[in-house]
């Protein structure tokens, strides 16, 4: 495939756009998690977990609305509904700084009911063209660095600035308001997809009652499975990412600010570069099976990786990067640019948003019950055992599931006997 300057002109606005939006979202959504909050808790359940279990069940609800929120959406409401998230998402961190603990633990709530609906709309500007997935995966590295980036700015406030735990979430989102908003405007200068677009992943349009089970009812199977490994990846994506610092102190990390950002960059750049490659192979069906590929080399680096660890043949500093790197190169997919060529390869009448919020609604609700299995079955366990354990689980059960996942397509795609693609010569 070759690329034009209007193409890389393109490609540089849609990215830096998209990744700039979603990144300054994660400010109002992580900084939370950099606290310790010591020596709190309520109904006998750590302080920090309830707060995490709240914005997470906030998350969760948001998804299973967004379902069919998302899935409907048109593009001449995306950009009202950004900015109406991130302002009552603020409103709700001022509310929890204001109000004392632990009653403002619905305010945690509030702020990922809220936040919730912000992938599937950013994730709508880009989706059905032929660069999907370098726009993608360049969205999704925002939330691999991101999430880093805003708890070493969270520190930051809390050390430097001497603002309270409970106060510091809110500061954290003020100072990236503005940053938001600016680039929610440029997503709405973002092209509409072109007749090229169209014409090599198909036309996305919102989607209605039946278009949703008639989908649901011809991939129940998959759907299933690879949900449930998605569910299994967000709870442990999730784990990592809300309970890193203290992983991160157990590993002989105490106190050091950079760490979060500095071990998420080089994820981020390998992942960036690993999926958005898969860009330039023009045929879906065989593009689809790569990702298939991909998945199955995350989860056994997930597994080796962990058991190299506990043999003391590798670094922390390395473990946590592999680590890092096999867990997102089978999140990233899951977040569109897997079900954008699933869409593609099938021509299905839809869009990507309403199978990632159908994942992302399960999996959040896994990310819950990890946290609540961590609180009240393994208590005693401490966070870097729980994680190495959870990680040797979702490697064997991801294995098994790509697999399964792979023959059934392989299978679908020959008995369907879908048309040959359009021979379209791309400039």
């Amino acid at each position: 495939m070759k690329i034009s300057l209007p193409d890389i002109r393109f490609l540089s606005f849609s990215a830096f756009a998209s990744f700039g939006t979603y990144f300054c979202m994660y400010a109002f959504r992580k900084p939370f998690t950099v606290a310790t909050f010591e020596d709190l808790d309520f109904i006998g359940v750590d302080y920090k977990i309830l707060l995490i279990l709240s914005q997470v069940l906030g998350y969760m609800v948001s998804k299973f609305i967004g379902i069919k929120l998302i899935s409907e959406l048109k593009a001449n409401r995306r950009l009202g509904y950004l900015i109406g998230m991130i302002l009552l998402a603020e409103i709700g961190l001022v509310a929890f700084g204001i109000v004392p603990a632990p009653y403002n633990i619905v305010f945690m709530f509030i702020n990922g009911l809220s936040l919730g609906m912000i992938w599937g709309i950013v994730f709508s500007y880009l989706e059905g063209r032929k660069f999907t997935e370098i726009l993608g995966v360049a969205l999704c590295s925002s939330f691999i660095v991101s999430s880093g980036a805003v708890k070493s700015v969270g520190l930051l406030i809390l050390n430097e600035m001497q603002f309270s735990e409970n106060w510091m979430p809110a500061v954290t989102g003020a100072f990236f308001l503005i940053p938001f908003l600016s680039f929610a405007l440029l997503l709405e200068r973002i092209p509409r997809p072109t007749k090229r677009d169209i014409a090599l992943r198909s036309e996305r349009k919102p989607m209605t009652k039946e278009n949703r089970k008639k989908l649901v009812r011809s991939f129940f199977l998959p759907i299933v499975l690879l949900v449930f490994f998605y569910t299994c990846l967000t709870a442990l994506r999730d784990f990592r990412d809300n309970f890193s610092r203290e992983i991160w102190d157990s590993v002989g990390y105490q106190g050091d600010a950079s760490i979060y950002t500095l071990s998420e960059i080089p994820i981020a750049i390998v992942v960036l570069i690993s999926l958005g490659s898969l860009s330039f192979v023009k045929q879906n069906e065989k593009a689809f099976l790569y990702y298939h590929y991909v998945l199955v080399l995350g989860v056994l680096t997930l597994g080796l990786n962990t058991f190299l660890f506990q043999l003391q043949l590798i670094s922390p500093l390395v473990w946590m990067i592999l680590t890092g790197f096999g867990l997102y190169i089978c999140y990233v997919p899951f977040n569109g640019i897997f079900f954008d060529r699933m869409i593609a390869v099938f021509r299905i009448n839809g869009n990507a948003g309403f199978l990632i919020y159908i994942a992302d609604a399960f999996g959040y609700l896994g990310s819950m019950v990890v946290l609540l299995y961590k609180n009240f079955g393994q208590g005693d366990l401490s966070w870097l055992k729980f994680f190495m354990n959870v990680t040797y689980i979702v490697a064997a059960l991801g294995i098994v599931i790509c697999v399964v996942s792979l023959l059934y397509f392989k299978s679908k795609y020959k008995k369907v006997r879908m048309p040959p693609e359009p021979q379209i010569h791309i400039v």
